[in-house]
């Protein structure tokens, strides 16, 4: 009698990382209790309220991203489903990794299991801010998984097309995530064994196959806002303005002159085009899998440093590629392990370089080990994270009984929390305040306050209304509740401003 196989046999996954994915999940858990306090998250649920209630992203409302990531808030609904299809997704995303391991390390159960576990835990732990909904954590899925059938899979145009419809979905999560497409040329380009007519004509059908399975999905994205009337707005958030976006936070002039500006950008260019051709000249040394992991964190760290920003979810583009090579590190015994230290070493270095931030991982969890225990209320809890958060709540609470789901509010302060939590929407395109300060000026905003006034206008403490907003406020808003020094404004009725302005 044939012994049954278990679910484990059927898609062949070893006990280590039944473990690996369910320690994961439990370190997952804790961001499921998380409150309504991270900005992005914030601004991603905020603009998937505004899809579910039929207003045209980039036209009716504004974020800086492709638009995956706003679909994925619009399913979601609030911040518990958002970050529990998360928690699946990047499950997922480990399986994949550790299949694409597989592949690279075959036979080397120990390299395989280090590089998934190192990968695993970067991507979950808060160091890096695994624990928050962000773009990288979306788009390293489809990325891993186009390098997994490149790499695995016969390079049919069948396959090459898929490839390039996932990197573009990775793309369309968020822009960086394109330049990892350009690291399975470069494989291409050293595997073969001498570039002449008949190989140069092979991978150029390959690029044309992979580029059309790319440029596709994004295509189908300019006709869908074409239709919609919004492909300017589309292209300018999405796509034009990531090039000011580089330099944005580069303590220059805005005058200097464009090559000036961006030389830091273009000696990286040039560092990563060097590092490429050292690859290239020594290709008969190491072995083409080693080159191509290299050539993905050259590429994933010329992306994560774009902008020069330090916010520490974007090293999750490089933990793939730098997971890879700490494993050939702790578990080669060849050329290859002394030669690992050499792009690990840049990889260290960039962080420190651009003093990208981190975050404490223990008391995370001490944090909530002690809410689960009820040692601290959920007050306290909330609190630990900003000390905003709970008068945010009350303020939802109140503007949630106090209107209907399509009246809007306006809220002037450092927060787009409030949105979020209220799950009404503003009557500007901009939900956060630094958007208003980077894209607007104060004349537009009481220009579409006054065409179309939001039922409630908050004013929180840490933010005096200018003088045009103060007389708006006056001349058309009672005040009605104070809520921990931020205040409530309600939108009067004609027959009460014809009296108060008799």
């Amino acid at each position: 009698m044939k012994k049954g196989k278990s679910v484990l046999d059927i898609f062949n996954v070893p006990i280590w990382l039944f473990v690996l994915l369910l320690t994961v999940f439990v370190l997952r858990i804790p961001s499921f209790f998380e409150p309504y306090s991270y900005g992005d998250e914030m601004i991603y649920l905020t603009l998937g309220e505004a899809v579910r209630q039929g207003v045209p992203l980039y036209k009716g409302i504004y974020d800086n991203k492709p638009p995956l990531l706003y679909l994925i808030a619009f399913i979601s609904g609030n911040l518990f489903w958002f970050k529990a299809i998360l928690a699946l997704w990047h499950l997922i995303t480990v399986f994949i990794f550790f299949k694409l391991t597989e592949f690279l390390f075959l036979g080397k159960k120990n390299s395989q299991l280090i590089a998934t576990t190192i990968f695993a835990l970067f991507t979950t732990l808060p160091l890096l801010e695994g624990n928050i909904v962000n773009a990288e954590l979306f788009m390293i899925l489809p990325t891993i998984a186009a390098f997994y059938i490149l790499l695995t899979k016969t390079p049919s145009s069948k396959n090459l097309v898929f490839s390039g419809v996932l990197f573009s979905i990775a793309t369309l999560f968020k822009i960086p995530a394109a330049f990892d497409l350009a690291a399975i040329v470069f494989f291409w380009l050293i595997s073969a064994k001498k570039l002449n007519k008949k190989n140069l004509k092979k991978i150029s059908l390959s690029i044309f196959y992979l580029s059309a399975g790319f440029i596709t999905p994004i295509l189908l994205t300019f006709i869908w806002y074409f239709l919609k009337g919004a492909l300017t707005e589309y292209l300018f958030a999405a796509f034009f303005q990531n090039i000011g976006y580089l330099s944005s936070w580069r303590p220059v002039g805005s005058q200097e002159p464009f090559f000036l500006k961006n030389a830091p950008l273009f000696t990286r260019a040039l560092i990563v085009l060097l590092l490429l051709s050292a690859l290239y000249w020594k290709k008969k040394v190491v072995s083409p899998n080693f080159s191509f992991i290299c050539a993905w964190l050259f590429f994933s760290l010329f992306a994560v440093t774009l902008s020069e920003r330090p916010y520490p979810h974007y090293l999750i583009q490089s933990v793939a590629p730098i997971s890879l090579l700490s494993s050939i590190l702790f578990t080669f015994t060849n050329l290859e392990q002394v030669l690992a230290i050499m792009p690990l070493t840049i990889a260290v270095f960039a962080p420190f370089y651009f003093k990208f931030w981190y975050y404490p991982t223990l008391p995370y969890y001490i944090r909530f080990a002690k809410f689960i225990s009820k040692n601290i209320s959920q007050e306290e809890y909330f609190s630990n994270y900003a000390s905003h958060i709970p008068r945010n709540y009350k303020i939802a609470t109140f503007l949630k009984s106090s209107s209907q789901p399509d009246e809007k509010i306006f809220v002037w302060g450092d927060t787009s929390n409030i949105y979020a939590l209220s799950q009404r929407l503003p009557p500007v395109k901009y939900v956060a305040d630094y958007h208003i300060k980077d894209f607007s000026n104060e004349e537009e905003t009481i220009k579409a306050l006054r065409s179309n006034p939001p039922s409630f206008i908050i004013i929180l403490p840490d933010a005096s209304p200018f003088p045009q907003l103060n007389n708006f406020l006056i001349s058309n808003y009672g005040l009605v509740e104070t809520i921990d020094s931020a205040k409530i404004w309600k939108l009067l009725n004609s027959q009460v401003r014809s009296l108060l302005t008799s």
